[in-house]
């Protein structure tokens, strides 16, 4: 890793050349970029997908005019120069986590690469004492800049109120489907299925280490049972559900956090004292299930919280009588 870093050169020492070469490069990176992008939004976000098919368009446009100027000052051969090479310099996100972004980042990725990079030139500019690279730099910052500012120019263009409307609808849509619905099942089954384990260990021994424990096994061993299925039992390629990772990361541990909400109580070493805690902790999370489904599952409030509480607290009051008995 240090000869990695130590084997970059800084910009200080690149000559106008290789400034400009570093410059073509770049711009032709960013039209691949933009060019994934669009392919990863194609079939969800057509509109979107224009406004990068455009971008890289222009930055296609832009290389080229790079090019032409390299000719006329140095030559037809340009030096291999990448932003690796060149310590310092702006990076970029690797073009194969755009599977992993949502709309909304990618659209603010696009315009922190377009940002970065007039701000990189503008910086470098203001460092050189030379008046042609100067020049060449500022030039380059005014060109990146103007990209910028022609980005939302396309955005407007492809991108109006109704296309953007039913572009964030349906990553709205994807969004809940990938990571409210699985976390919300999780959230309800760890709440709920762990009330009767917990409080009937609690009611039977009155002790809370050994309440503590349970809870804590019940709830951990819910929460990887309840991620491995979500993950496993669907891949998302027909339902359009999303990865099956993120589902079971999200059922996982939504299922884990809603048991031990209930048991961590028990850490406290009165009973009393932490019955009562865990019981003002099952409530608030019962009433947050049903704030939940209400909002992102538009499940009237009223309804939910009758399903929800009222489940909840026949499963609590089984544990209490098991245990109590």
């Amino acid at each position: 890793m240090f000869s990695a870093l130590s084997s970059r050169r800084r910009f200080s020492d690149l000559s106008e050349q290789e400034v400009l070469a570093l410059a073509i490069s770049s711009e032709e990176d960013d039209a691949r970029i933009y060019r994934s992008y669009a392919e990863r939004l194609r079939g969800d976000y057509p509109a979107s997908a224009a406004v990068f098919d455009a971008m890289a368009v222009e930055e296609d446009g832009h290389r080229r005019q790079l090019i032409d100027l390299h000719d006329s000052r140095f030559g037809p051969v340009i030096p291999l120069i990448r932003r690796e090479h060149v310590a310092g310099f702006y990076a970029r996100r690797p073009v194969w986590l755009a599977a992993n972004l949502s709309l909304e980042s990618i659209r603010a990725e696009a315009e922190a690469m377009e940002r970065g990079a007039r701000d990189f030139y503008e910086r470098a500019a203001a460092r050189t004492a030379d008046a042609a690279t100067r020049k060449l730099l500022g030039d380059l910052a005014a060109a990146e800049a103007g990209h910028e500012s022609h980005a939302h120019g396309l955005e407007a263009r492809h991108l109006d109120a109704d296309a953007r409307g039913a572009e964030d609808q349906t990553a709205k849509r994807q969004f809940i489907l990938t990571w409210v619905q699985p976390g919300l099942a999780g959230l309800m089954d760890g709440s709920v299925s762990t009330l009767a384990p917990i409080f009937a260990t609690a009611f039977a021994t009155q002790n809370t280490w050994t309440t503590f424990l349970v809870g804590a096994a019940a709830s951990v061993g819910a929460g990887i049972s309840m991620g491995f299925t979500e993950a496993a039992h669907d891949d998302g390629v027909l339902s359009g559900r999303g990865s099956p990772w993120k589902r079971g990361l999200a059922s996982g541990v939504m299922t884990a956090v809603g048991g031990l909400g209930h048991a961590l109580p028990y850490l406290i070493p009165d009973f009393w004292t932490a019955t009562a805690i865990a019981f003002a902790v099952v409530f608030i999370e019962l009433w947050a299930i049903a704030w939940i489904q209400n909002k992102f599952m538009e499940t009237p409030f009223l309804r939910a919280a009758l399903q929800v509480v009222l489940g909840g607290a026949l499963v609590f009051a089984a544990g209490v009588l098991i245990g109590g008995g």
